[in-house]
C-alpha cells in the first residue's frame, strides 16, 4: 500500500477526521450515504426496505445459489455516529452474495441525538424480529463491521446473560471491541490506516456514552464475558488501527475456551472489504470458504 494511496483514501474518507461536532457528523454521513451507493454491487440481488415500527430495515436475497435456510443479521459501523441504509448496505450485500443467504440490514438510531442505549435498543429489536418470524437463533449468522462488530459482540454477550439462544456463528470486520482507546495499534498504524483516526474513534465515544465509563463491557465487549459463546470469524487488515481489538478478541475468546479464527489480511486496512476491488473480492470468498465449511462441512 503506497503512501499516495494512503493519502487519497484519507483525503476523501468520511472517518478520517475529528467529528467533533453534529455539523462535521452530518458532514460525515452524506458523504459515508454517497460513497457506499458508489461502492456497493448493482446486481445480483434482490433488495426490499421494510420497517419495525420507526426502524428503517432491508431485506436483501441473492439471486444465485439462495440457500433459505440460514439468515445473516447485519450490523453497520460508523462509530455510532453515522451510517443508514445505503452505507449499511455494501457489506450486506456482499455478505449475500457471498454466502447464498438472505442478509437483513437497519439504520440503528445515530448518537449524539440518539445516545446509548437507543442503538443497542434497535439492534435487539430486530434481533426480536427475526427470531420469532424469520429463523431460529441457530440459523442466524450476526455479522458486523466496525461498531456493527461492537453492536453483535454486546448483543450476543446480552443474549447469553439472560439465557436466550445465541446466533449460530459471528462474522466480523475490524470489529471496535475496546473503547478505552489504549491498544497500542492506534499509534503503530495512525499513519498507514487509510480510513480511521483515532480521533475519528474517540470522538465518537463521547457522542456515543458521554461520561459514562468506556471500559465498561456494556461498551467494551472485549472486557465482557466470553463463557458459552458462539464461534467467531474474525476479518481485520494489518494496517488498521483496530487490529489489535481483533487479536485480543480472539485471545479472550480461547481463554474462555470457545472458538475464534482470525483472518489477517496483510495488506488491508479498516474494514478494507467496503473498497471496490480484488482485495476485497478475495476477502469474501475467503469468508465464503469459511461460511461453507461451517454450515456445510468439508466438500
Amino acid at each position: 500500500m503506497t503512501t499516495a494511496f494512503v493519502k487519497t483514501l484519507k483525503t476523501i474518507n468520511f472517518m478520517s477526521g475529528k467529528a467533533d461536532s453534529l455539523a462535521e457528523i452530518k458532514r460525515h454521513r452524506k458523504q459515508a450515504e454517497l460513497a457506499s451507493r458508489l461502492a456497493t454491487p448493482k446486481k445480483g440481488v434482490e433488495r426490499k426496505p421494510f420497517r419495525l415500527g420507526k426502524l428503517r430495515c432491508e431485506e436483501i436475497t441473492p439471486e444465485k445459489s439462495y440457500d433459505p435456510d440460514y439468515v445473516i443479521l447485519y450490523c453497520h459501523g460508523g462509530g455510532y455516529i453515522s451510517g443508514g441504509l445505503d452505507y449499511a448496505g455494501n457489506l450486506a450485500v456482499k455478505l449475500a452474495m457471498a454466502t447464498g443467504f438472505k442478509a437483513y440490514s437497519f439504520a440503528y438510531r445515530l448518537a449524539p441525538e440518539h445516545p446509548y442505549p437507543a442503538a443497542a435498543e434497535d439492534g435487539a429489536a430486530i434481533w426480536e424480529y427475526l427470531t420469532k418470524n424469520v429463523a431460529e437463533a441457530d440459523h442466524i449468522l450476526l455479522a458486523g463491521d466496525s461498531a456493527g462488530g461492537n453492536m453483535a459482540l454486546s448483543l450476543t454477550q446480552r443474549l447469553i446473560s439472560e439465557g436466550k439462544p445465541a446466533p449460530r456463528e459471528l462474522l466480523l470486520f475490524s470489529p471496535w471491541t475496546d473503547m478505552t482507546g489504549t491498544a497500542d495499534s492506534y499509534e503503530a498504524n495512525q499513519s498507514i490506516d487509510p480510513i480511521l483516526t483515532k480521533d475519528f474513534v474517540m470522538n465518537s465515544v463521547k457522542s456515543y456514552i458521554g461520561d459514562k465509563d468506556p471500559s465498561d463491557p456494556a461498551f467494551s465487549p472485549l472486557f465482557g464475558s466470553f463463557d458459552n459463546f458462539p464461534p467467531v470469524y474474525i476479518m481485520a487488515g494489518r494496517n488498521g488501527i483496530l487490529l489489535d481489538d481483533s487479536v485480543r478478541l480472539k485471545e479472550r475468546i480461547e481463554q474462555a475456551g470457545g472458538t475464534a479464527e482470525l483472518d489477517i489480511e496483510e495488506k488491508g486496512w479498516h474494514v478494507y472489504q467496503q473498497i471496490p476491488g480484488p482485495i476485497a473480492k478475495k476477502a469474501m470468498k475467503r469468508l465464503a470458504e469459511h461460511v461453507s465449511r461451517t454450515i456445510y462441512g468439508k466438500r
